[in-house]
Formats: structure tokens, C-alpha cells, sequence
């Protein structure tokens, strides 16, 4: 298909490709809904957000078996491995409880019959109530990211619709990627919060990009300028999530940190695909045919 049958499949077709989002839009409010009703929250959450104790043991151990032995003894108790980057080789073991510290050292004491010290382990405790206002900090600070972020958009585009659109895509973003994360069980972190917060930044650079074409530059078509814009933003996406991607493979296996962030970049971005170049991209072609 060439760009110009292209061009009037799109004329014709613009406004029910926005069904498209709005329906995935929709799935993930009803899914993050029904996440708050069943959890009284909108993600899991480890123990960096609840308090809780991070054991790191520097040995070799079988962590299915670890598990299975002590997730009667320690409350939610999650284990993961630590490895060498270059020979895969097991270092460590990362063990986490919503349990106390002195508890839980007793219990691994028990546990591997020997003493725990700072030459063989290293134990960091982190109170609830700290875990809950460093939680409540970070949504305070993606609130007013977002606040300052609409701000902005209006300020540089000072046109009502057009500045909606582009918050309406990162909000879209964000909730997108907020029911899958959800969905794959992956408790969240300080980190990953954070890692919401840069999806922010991800998602609006392309949609500012799309409405400067279409608003403030009058060479060529419509369908030219939005043509044009796409080029550009589509390598722009595909380059971060190319690198995103290939962090992610590198850092799986040794840092669940970088791995949260770099999966909640690369989920944020896919959609960022669809909402900038279907959502914000019909509602700009509707807005100007509109006024003309």
C-alpha cells in the first residue's frame, strides 16, 4: 500500500481506529479496578514499599527448595539468585520476608546450621511505616510530574484540545502498563515506581513532537506533515525500545531492579505506539479538519 491509498484508507478510517485504544483503555480500568477491590491497592507491592527484611547469603543454594522449606516459617517470602554477568555462575542468594530481622535471622540460622555474619550474609530491615511514607512520597512526586507536565503542554501549545491529547496519551501510558504489570504479578518496588516516572517523560516526547508537525508547521498536507512526524517518532520509540529491550536480556539474570525497570520501560513503550500514533493522532487529524 502505497502512501497515498494509505492516506485515504486513513481519511476514511481515523476515527474507528480509535476504538482500538479506547477499548484497551477501558479493559485496563476495569482490570486495575477489580486489582483494587481484591488487594485494597493498585499494585503489589515488596518490601522497599511495606517494610520488611532483605537477607543476601553468599553461597550456592537451591532456591526451590529453599523456598519450599521456609515459606511456612517467614511471612511472604520471596528468593530470587544473584549471577555472574559473564560465566551465569550462582554468588548469591537474595532472601525476602515481611518478617523482622532478629526473627528471621534466627530462622536461617536454624535453617543452614550456622552462624550469620557480615563475611557470610548481609541483612538490611526496612520499617513499615517509613516503607509506607517513602510509598506515599513517590506517588506525591508522579502527581505532581504529571501536574507540571500538563502545564507545560499548555503553555507550549496553548490550544485546549491538542494539549489534552498529549496528556491523554501518557495518562493512557501509565494506566496501560499499570493493569499488565498487575497482570504478570510483579511486585513493585521504589524502583519501579520511579520507572513510571520516566515513562512520562517517554511518552510525551513523541506526542509534543506529532503536534508541533501538525499545529505549527503549515508545509505540505495534513497527512504529509503527520506522515513526516511519524518517521521521525516511530524511530525515535523503536530506537529506546531496541535498547530497552537488550539492557533487559543483559541485567535479568543478576539485577531485579534494573530488570523491573527496564520491563515497565518496554511495556510503557508499546503502547506508547498505540496511543501516540492512533489516539493522539486521530484526535489531531479530527481537531484540524475540524477548524478548517
Amino acid at each position: 500500500m502505497n502512501k497515498q491509498k494509505f492516506s485515504d484508507w486513513h481519511d476514511k478510517n481515523y476515527k474507528k481506529l480509535l476504538l482500538i485504544p479506547l477499548a484497551l483503555f477501558l479493559l485496563s480500568v476495569i482490570y486495575i479496578g477489580f486489582f483494587y477491590s481484591q488487594n485494597n491497592d493498585f499494585i503489589y507491592k515488596d518490601i522497599s514499599l511495606t517494610g520488611g527484611t532483605s537477607v543476601t547469603i553468599y553461597e550456592t543454594i537451591n532456591l526451590d527448595k529453599l523456598k519450599t522449606d521456609l515459606e511456612e516459617k517467614l511471612e511472604e517470602l520471596n528468593v530470587r539468585s544473584i549471577y555472574d554477568l559473564i560465566t551465569r555462575e550462582q554468588k548469591a542468594v537474595i532472601i525476602e520476608t515481611k518478617s523482622d530481622g532478629q526473627f528471621t535471622k534466627e530462622v536461617l540460622e536454624d535453617y543452614f546450621d550456622y552462624e550469620l555474619n557480615t563475611e557470610n550474609s548481609s541483612f538490611e530491615f526496612t520499617g513499615s511505616t517509613l516503607s509506607e511514607s517513602f510509598y506515599s512520597q513517590l506517588l506525591i512526586a508522579i502527581l505532581f510530574a504529571f501536574f507540571f507536565m500538563a502545564i507545560v503542554v499548555f503553555i507550549i501549545f496553548r490550544t485546549a484540545i491538542p494539549s489534552a491529547a498529549v496528556i491523554l496519551a501518557a495518562f493512557t501510558d501509565i494506566v496501560m502498563t499499570l493493569a499488565v504489570v498487575d497482570t504478570l504479578g510483579i511486585k513493585m518496588s521504589s524502583a519501579g515506581i520511579v520507572a513510571f516516572l520516566m515513562l512520562i517523560g517517554y511518552s510525551v516526547d513523541t506526542d509534543i513532537l506529532l503536534t508541533t508537525r501538525i499545529l505549527k508547521r503549515d508545509q505540505g498536507t495534513l497527512n504529509h506533515r503527520i506522515f513526516g512526524a511519524f518517521t521521525t517518532g516511530i524511530t525515535m520509540t523503536l530506537t529506546s525500545l531496541f535498547a530497552i529491550v537488550f539492557a533487559l536480556i543483559v541485567v535479568k539474570s543478576f539485577s531485579i531492579i534494573l530488570t523491573q525497570i527496564f520491563t515497565i520501560l518496554a511495556i510503557g513503550l508499546c503502547f506508547d505506539l498505540i496511543n501516540t500514533w492512533i489516539t493522539n493522532v486521530s484526535i489531531l487529524k479530527w481537531y484540524v479538519e475540524k477548524k478548517k
